[in-house]
């Protein structure tokens, strides 16, 4: 009887920490313990390894076991752990050689007659053994998320007698080809659908071009959603790289990853009763939130005062950020939520004030009250705020109105975003302070109209750099070096909120 060391990951956030499994075989009356944090679910591994090792013709030794799971402060969970901890029982009893498990990481649940069943939580592990160089063994059922990993040492098997073949060197795994990617194709509804709405079109594509904020505020039916809903047809396909990293977010909370849907940008759309755990994430073990899910895509609040006003408050942090942090006594962990925000709301209660139909009968306080459940800091953070009026009859039957399509602005977008992108490296949205001051250079003798809506609308040094952001993608879009006036202007005018002074 000996020692032995089988190599595998844990999971906490977006990290896959490395785990070293211990087991060590002694003498004594026949136990099987696990110690370092392990979870319910892990201790119950002892029961499934058991009777894994059984029904596969192996013996299950009569000794003391003792399984560490190395580092001590660090939590487990899951089934993952199982097949690492066979392994080392079979290699501890001399039954398969050591040598083979050098540089080497297993990961997998059993089942109780040895199957190795499907994972959450591949991806990341994947692509941290990729980085130490490791061949990684995986059940057969998460080959297609782990061929994501392009130049992976990756090997997938369906049995425990299948791994154990393939380290005592009867029958070598193979190692998992790339998976192979959709081609990138636009999906989804139509700009070309929307009738009328020119200034509601034009905003949708200057927060397309420069990934900026947006908020619709209008009545009923005046088409909000449905504008909000052809955004990502604007946006171009995800790179490789963001596609990777949306892929390992929905690894994390066991979602299947769609090759079809491969670089296609994610479009979140939570209802209004949800809670802050969530929109942000967090939990016993923290797991991603619809901030995060929308990573490097679109996140659709409709009906934005009827969400809870803590709820809204927690979007403060990602959207300055770019990730939310959960917090935990012992570990924190943080989480990518680089999302693009577009939120639609009703001008009061009933949704018809200012409604040329004129059928509003919501009080002064009631107005108020419904409009302060936005928070000034929230609404400081939303760089265009845009009024949607209601479109004629006339717009909507008038079968021969034709607008651009999602095609034609998308191409648009795209030439922005490349000049961006040369220019300094982000887009617009993106930029820090000092971004700001080096790329948003304002033409001779402009910059006092901005100073002056600053002052005479009482708006915030934030503000002040979000306007400058977003006239900086106006210019982009005009092909324009610098941001001149009439692009400072529709920046300002595009701050509607503020400039009603409606909350």
């Amino acid at each position: 009887m000996a020692i032995a060391t089988v190599l595998s990951r844990a999971q906490f956030g977006m990290e896959a920490p490395l785990v070293r499994v211990e087991v060590d075989i002694g003498n004594g009356l026949p136990a099987f313990g696990i110690v370092d944090l392990p979870e319910v679910v892990v201790k119950e591994s002892r029961d499934r390894v058991r009777a894994a090792i059984t029904n596969s013709r192996f013996e299950f030794p009569a000794g003391r076991i003792i399984v560490n799971l190395a580092p001590a402060d660090l939590p487990k969970e899951g089934g993952r752990f199982d097949l690492p901890i066979a392994i080392g029982i079979l290699v501890a009893a001399g039954q398969l050689p050591a040598t083979a498990l050098e540089q080497c990481e297993l990961y997998g649940e059993l089942s109780l007659s040895g199957e190795l069943r499907l994972a959450k939580g591949v991806l990341p592990a994947a692509i941290a053994a990729q980085r130490a160089g490791h061949l990684l063994v995986l059940p057969q059922g998460n080959a297609e998320e782990a061929g994501l990993v392009s130049s992976g040492r990756i090997a997938v098997a369906a049995h425990l007698l299948e791994v154990c073949a393939h380290l005592s060197g009867d029958r070598p795994l193979p190692l998992l080809a790339t998976a192979v990617r959709a081609a990138p194709s636009r999906q989804g509804p139509d700009l070309a659908d929307v009738k009328g709405q020119p200034h509601a079109r034009r905003a949708l594509e200057i927060a397309a071009a420069g990934s900026h904020s947006l908020l619709f505020v209008g009545p009923p039916g005046s088409g909000k959603s449905m504008l909000a809903q052809r955004l990502p047809g604007l946006l171009p396909s995800l790179s490789e790289d963001e596609a990777l990293e949306v892929a390992a977010i929905r690894s994390v909370i066991g979602q299947p990853v769609n090759l079809d849907e491969w670089r296609v940008r994610p479009y979140r759309s939570p209802h209004h009763t949800a809670s802050a755990i969530a929109l942000v994430g967090g939990g016993k073990h923290p797991r991603p939130g619809e901030v995060s899910l929308a990573h490097h895509g679109v996140l659709f609040l409709d009906e934005l005062p009827e969400f809870d006003r803590r709820v809204l408050e927690v979007l403060r942090e990602p959207l300055e950020a770019g990730t939310i942090a959960v917090s935990r006594a012992a570990r924190q962990a943080e989480f990518p939520a680089r999302f693009q925000l577009v939120a639609a709301m009703n001008p009061c209660p009933c949704g018809y004030r200012g409604d040329t139909a004129g059928r509003c009968r919501c009080t002064g306080d009631q107005v108020q009250r419904y409009r302060q459940k936005l928070s000034g800091p929230l609404l400081d953070r939303i760089d265009m705020q845009l009024a949607v009026p209601r479109v004629e009859t006339a717009l909507l039957s008038n079968t021969q109105l034709q607008g651009e399509s999602s095609g034609q602005v998308a191409a648009r977008v795209q030439a922005a975003r490349e000049v961006q992108l040369g220019r300094q490296g982000a887009l617009n949205a993106h930029l820090d302070v000092a971004g700001v001051a080096a790329h948003c250079q304002v033409e001779v003798g402009e910059l006092p109209v901005l100073e002056k809506a600053i002052q005479h609308f009482q708006l915030s040094a934030r503000a002040y750099h979000r306007i400058l952001k977003v006239a900086r993608t106006i210019a982009d879009l005009a092909g324009s070096d610098v941001v001149l006036g009439a692009h400072l202007r529709e920046a300002i005018s595009l701050r509607g909120l503020e400039r009603a002074r409606i909350v």
